[in-house]
């Protein structure tokens, strides 16, 4: 989770200034954290509550209440300040860039095992249905879990070819993935970032958003390059490069350097639910599980 806030982050500055080039200073001064890295720590808390329906309906509004100025959706915002407690049929970008921490609970074994999605999985479709239940909402969210979590089984030695894992061979792992999600969602992941570039221009939906972002993942050769690559492409900034970064951290994990300059911008709240929930994740990936998620 903690790519998708790298990339909110240091896409914030870049949202309403759009650049077209890689050539930037990662981090500015001047960046912070807005709704993406507030409604992911919402998302990871409500995992650990319980990851029921209400538990993400509830920390989302806590969440909502507690940082009012990170620059929600209108919609989004009127539904967090209200008592409904409906979805209102979205299918805005807000659902793929706060799904990070669904795709961290699926287990990698099971799949390994039996060739079956963990149950799980559902709970990427659940953290959408909250609010974005339009069919192209659920389907961004999943398609953003769905990279992330075959990112951790193929770079994370899981799939063997004749018994070798095929995670030094990123060319493979990247082809697979990029296989199936066209095939699952039909999303054209066959663009290339400089084909999207020059036209590519603002938009908030899914279906212009998750796409462009998982193919500036493809493109990159490491975590700080899928974050170049998403803010080079322009449009919806820090979102794009949340969305990028939540995919790039399961693949390459993230540099110490960046990952402590990005825990500078957070307040103690945030910081907070991170450390917990790395601390959750840790104790629930260990060979000998010590707890339950759930």
């Amino acid at each position: 989770m903690l790519g998708a806030i790298v990339g909110d982050i240091v896409g914030s500055v870049y949202e309403w200034n759009n650049i077209k080039t890689k050539d930037f200073p990662l981090f500015r001064k001047d960046c912070f954290f807005t709704d993406d890295t507030v409604m992911t720590c919402a998302v990871a808390e409500a995992i650990m509550n319980g990851g029921q329906k209400d538990d993400f309906i509830d920390a989302m509004k806590k969440y909502g209440r507690m940082y009012p100025n990170a620059d929600y959706g209108a919609r989004f915002n009127a539904w967090l300040i209200s008592d409904n407690r409906e979805p209102y049929n979205s299918f805005g970008n807000g659902s793929a860039m706060r799904v990070s921490p669904c795709a961290w609970v699926m287990d990698c074994d099971v799949y390994e095992r039996t060739g079956t999605w963990p149950s799980s999985r559902g709970l990427a479709s659940l953290s959408a249905e909250v609010t974005h239940n339009h069919p192209e909402g659920v389907k961004g969210a999943m398609a953003t879990a769905d990279a992330i979590f075959l990112c951790r089984f193929y770079f994370g030695g899981y799939c063997r070819e004749y018994e070798q894992p095929i995670n030094d061979n990123h060319t493979e792992c990247k082809r697979r993935i990029k296989d199936y999600i066209e095939k699952e969602y039909g999303y054209n992941l066959s663009q290339t970032l400089d084909e999207i570039r020059p036209n590519y221009r603002f938009n908030e939906t899914c279906q212009e958003t998750v796409p462009q972002a998982i193919i500036a993942f493809l493109e990159s050769r490491d975590f700080e390059d899928a974050i170049r690559n998403a803010i080079s492409l322009g449009g919806d900034s820090d979102t794009l490069a949340a969305i990028t970064g939540s995919i790039a951290e399961a693949a390459y994990g993230i540099p110490d350097w960046i990952k402590d300059k990005a825990y500078s911008y957070l307040d103690e709240p945030l910081k907070g639910v991170v450390r917990r929930w790395e601390n959750r994740i840790k104790a629930y990936q260990s060979p000998v599980r010590q707890i339950s998620l759930f």
